[in-house]
């Protein structure tokens, strides 16, 4: 989560006091309160509910549409059903499994439907867990590869070894983390020319005999191109035949894990694969639930170390446990049951269909534009980047990005990293809930706003700079 610091200036709340409205008031308008509360420390008194909540729900109004938000991965819209299942749920603490039962047992079969759905060797033997999203199960799946790999090296590590992961530059910020957390060097692999994500004889190379893991990404952030699994795991097992080097697979499927089990059935990307040995996903992204809920998985139980997995004794039940949370809500976890019961498998597919051919619709006639060239066209993940064409002066990606942000939607606008940070590009993702109609509005604007960028004499980001990347 982002670190936020207090007021700056605390006199700024005494400087700013609003007048409330009057309508606010529990039950005579002229009885109510004549000033807001204060905003950086608590007030004196109470207040109604009533006030409260609207002092609240007015400030939230400024927030961005969520549904519009063709950045984020994340799902924004699910049946009211699903929303009555999360409101009956969210008083349960997902860690009180002897509390809980019922729930700790959604999850169980949460997990069961997954190893299933991902080809694991025995579903039966599969272990895995809920987490709070893909950054946690990423951490914990990197948490099992360095315990395998001290344990291998127990005669060199900690004194004379240090721990490394090799991975493409095109990561989830997630794993930079855990490289810096766990104190692994993390060794990326660069973008060349117009690959823009892991090269698996590049990451090979890149293997020695201090590499926990490679980590593969169905699925990137930056353009929504899948990586191409297998060849790592064969370009691994050449390198084990000529050094004997046994290095293993974590498969990012954050995203791609649960779109490729659907729509892309003959590509081999999961436990298939026997150097795979950990997958994660995000239930909250093409896992249709709302924020946040994860899943990480392990091909069988020798993958994942024992005494990683802590066994407490809490409220009277002995409860094995492996994460770096403890108490949460065991909404997201119903909900992501009740989506897997509700669509079953020819309704994920069904789902995820429709929005790789709404993303496949919307890439094509963009980029039949002149002002813009296609990246990728939407045909893996439903996401696709494009940049200006070559000869479009007057204005650049970041400048488009504004601009139709101002008609509501939240287009991010960023920079590749190396060895392409030369490239700056547009990504739209197209989600569930996000429908046909709703792409043909997003036509119109960016049809109607570009005679007016044609007109600008240059970029404004030559003046103002260009924005941080936002690749998440």
């Amino acid at each position: 989560m982002a670190l936020h610091k207090g007021a700056e200036d605390a006199s700024a709340d005494r400087e700013r006091e609003l007048s409330v409205n009057p309508f606010y008031a529990a039950a005579d308008p002229v009885s109510g309160m004549t000033t807001a509360p204060p905003k950086h420390h608590l007030p004196d008194g109470p207040m109604p509910p009533m006030p409260a909540y609207q002092l609240v729900h007015d400030e939230l109004m400024l927030d961005g549409n969520a549904r519009l938000n063709l950045a984020t991965f994340v799902t924004t819209w699910m049946e009211p059903q699903a929303g009555v299942l999360m409101a009956e749920c969210r008083d349960k603490n997902m860690i009180d499994k002897d509390e809980y039962p019922r729930t700790a047992e959604l999850e169980r079969r949460c997990v069961a439907m997954i190893a299933d759905l991902w080809n694991a060797p025995d579903p039966s033997t599969a272990v895995g867990c809920s987490t709070t999203g893909s950054s946690e199960a990423c951490m914990l799946a990197g948490m099992a590869l360095k315990r395998r790999w001290a344990q291998r090296n127990a005669d060199r590590y900690p004194a004379s070894a240090r721990p490394n992961l090799v991975m493409g530059v095109n990561v989830q910020v997630c794993w930079e983390k855990f490289c810096n957390f766990w104190e692994v060097e993390a060794r990326l692999v660069p973008m060349e020319g117009e690959r823009f994500h892991l090269d698996p004889q590049a990451a090979a190379d890149l293997c020695d005999e201090n590499t926990i893991g490679v980590v593969s990404v169905l699925g990137s952030t930056f353009d929504g191109s899948y990586e191409p699994v297998s060849e790592v795991c064969a370009a691994l097992d050449a390198l084990q035949e000529r050094t004997g080097l046994d290095i293993p697979v974590h498969v990012d499927g954050a995203s791609g894990a649960m779109v490729a089990p659907f729509l892309d059935e003959d590509l081999v990307w999961d436990f298939r694969l026997p150097r795979v040995k950990s997958i994660n996903t995000s239930g909250h992204k093409y896992g249709l639930v709302f924020p946040g809920v994860g899943w990480a998985l392990w091909r069988s139980p020798e993958e994942l170390p024992e005494e990683l997995v802590f066994r407490v004794n809490y409220l009277g039940g002995d409860m094995p446990t492996f994460a770096l949370n403890f108490s949460r809500p065991g909404a997201q976890v119903v909900a992501q049951y009740y989506t897997f019961v509700r669509l079953g498998r020819d309704g994920y597919r069904a789902v995820q269909q429709a929005s790789r051919d709404i993303a496949c619709g919307l890439a094509d006639r963009i980029g039949a534009m002149n002002e813009f060239q296609l990246l990728t066209r939407g045909n893996e993940l439903p996401v696709f980047a494009f940049t200006t064409a070559p000869d479009v002066k007057s204005f650049d990606v970041f400048d488009v990005s504004r601009r139709l942000r101002e008609r509501g939607w939240l287009v991010p606008a960023y920079t590749f990293p190396a060895n392409r940070e030369d490239l700056s590009v547009l990504r739209v993702v197209i989600r569930n809930g996000f429908s046909s109609d709703l792409g043909e509005l997003l036509l119109q604007d960016l049809t109607q706003l570009l005679p007016e960028l044609h007109r600008q004499d240059h970029p404004l980001s030559d003046e103002t700079g260009k924005p941080t990347a936002f690749h998440h």
